[in-house]
C-alpha cells in the first residue's frame, strides 16, 4: 500500500465515524420520540383541549379526561389525533437529537470548551437552539395537523353530522387546497419561537443533571455509565426546564393553528390577553408538566438504550 493510500484511508476513517455517529444520533432520537408519543399523548391532548377551548368548557384537566372518555371511548378519547404525532414525532425528535450532535460538532470549534475538553452549558445551549431550526420544518406542519384533529375532537357532532376532517392526511390536503403551503406550514415562526429557547434549556439541563448524576472518581473522571434510573430523572427534570419558559409561546402557536381565518401572533396574543390578561397565556400548564416528567423521561431512556444498543452491533 502506497503512503498517498495510507494517508487518504487515514482521513475516510474520521469522516466515516463521524458519519456513523451521525446516524447513530438520528436512530436514536427517532426511538426516543417514539416513546414519547406513547407515553405523552393523552397529557398534550389534555393541555391543547384546554388551551383552546372556551372559557367554561372545561373546569379543569380531569373534566377534559371525563369528558373525551365518556364521549369517545379510552383509546379514542386520550389518542385522538396520535396518528400525526406518531408519524411526525419520530422524525422530528430523530432531526432534534441529530441537529443538536451537530450543533455540539459546530459549537466546539466557534466558542470555548473547558479546559477538559468537555463543551461549556453555553456550548450545549447553542447546540439546543440550533438543534431547533431544522425540526421546526417537521414540527411545525405535523403539530397543526395534530391540533386541528385534537380541538375537533371535542366538538360535539350534530346528529348524522360527520367530522370536517377524516385523517391525518385530509387535514393536509383541505389545509393545502384552503391556502397552499403557507397554511399547512401557518404557526412556524410560532413554533421557533417555542422551540428554539425551549432546546437550548432542555439539552443544557438534561447535561447539567447528567454530569452531576454520573459516577467519578476521587480525581472527578467517569467511572461508569448512567443509570437507568438517573437518565430518567435527568430527562424529567429537562421535560420541566423545557416547558416552563416557553409555555405562552405554546398557547399562541396553538390559538393560531387552529384559528380561522388570516390570524397572526400579535393578533392571537391581543386576542388572549383582552379574555383573560396574563392567566389566558397559561391554561393547560399543569397537564404539560406532567406530560413533560414521564414523556421526556421516557425520551432520554428511549435514546440511551438505543444507543447502548447500537454500539454493540456497529
Amino acid at each position: 500500500m502506497t503512503a498517498s493510500t495510507n494517508k487518504e484511508s487515514s482521513a475516510a476513517a474520521p469522516a466515516e465515524s463521524a458519519l456513523l455517529a451521525q446516524v447513530r444520533s438520528f436512530v436514536a432520537g427517532g426511538f426516543g420520540g417514539v416513546c414519547a408519543v406513547v407515553v405523552g399523548h393523552p397529557f398534550d391532548l389534555v393541555k391543547v383541549r384546554l388551551q383552546t377551548a372556551e372559557r367554561g368548557v372545561y373546569s379543569g384537566a380531569i373534566d377534559v379526561v371525563k369528558k373525551s372518555v365518556a364521549k369517545d371511548g379510552l383509546r379514542r378519547g386520550l389518542y385522538a389525533g396520535v396518528s400525526a404525532p406518531l408519524v411526525g414525532v419520530t422524525p422530528m425528535f430523530a432531526v432534534s437529537f441529530w441537529g443538536y450532535d451537530l450543533g455540539k460538532d459546530l459549537v466546539r470549534h466557534a466558542l470555548p470548551s473547558n479546559t477538559d475538553g468537555s463543551l461549556t452549558i453555553a456550548q450545549i445551549s447553542a447546540a439546543g437552539f440550533f438543534s431547533a431550526v431544522p425540526m421546526t420544518a417537521i414540527t411545525a406542519p405535523f403539530e397543526r395537523v395534530k391540533v386541528i384533529l385534537q380541538v375537533q375532537g371535542q366538538r360535539t357532532l350534530a346528529p348524522g353530522e360527520k367530522p370536517k376532517y377524516s385523517g391525518g392526511l385530509d387535514v393536509v390536503r383541505q389545509l393545502y387546497r384552503e391556502g397552499g403551503l403557507r397554511s399547512v406550514f401557518r404557526g412556524s415562526a410560532a413554533t421557533l419561537a417555542r422551540d428554539g429557547p425551549g432546546s437550548a434549556a432542555y439539552f443544557a439541563t438534561y447535561e447539567i443533571i447528567k454530569r452531576r448524576l454520573t459516577p467519578t472518581d476521587s480525581a472527578g473522571k467517569p467511572t461508569g455509565d448512567l443509570s437507568l434510573g438517573a437518565i430518567t430523572v435527568a430527562g424529567a427534570s429537562a421535560g420541566v426546564a423545557m416547558w416552563v419558559p416557553v409555555f405562552p409561546i405554546d398557547t399562541v402557536k396553538s390559538r393560531l393553528q387552529t384559528a380561522e381565518g388570516n390570524a397572526t401572533i400579535s393578533s392571537v396574543v391581543r386576542e388572549l390577553f383582552a379574555k383573560g390578561g396574563y392567566k389566558a397565556f397559561f391554561p393547560g400548564f399543569g397537564p404539560a408538566l406532567a406530560r413533560a416528567v414521564p414523556a421526556n423521561a421516557a425520551t432520554f431512556l428511549g435514546v440511551e438504550l438505543a444507543h447502548q444498543a447500537m454500539n454493540k452491533i456497529f
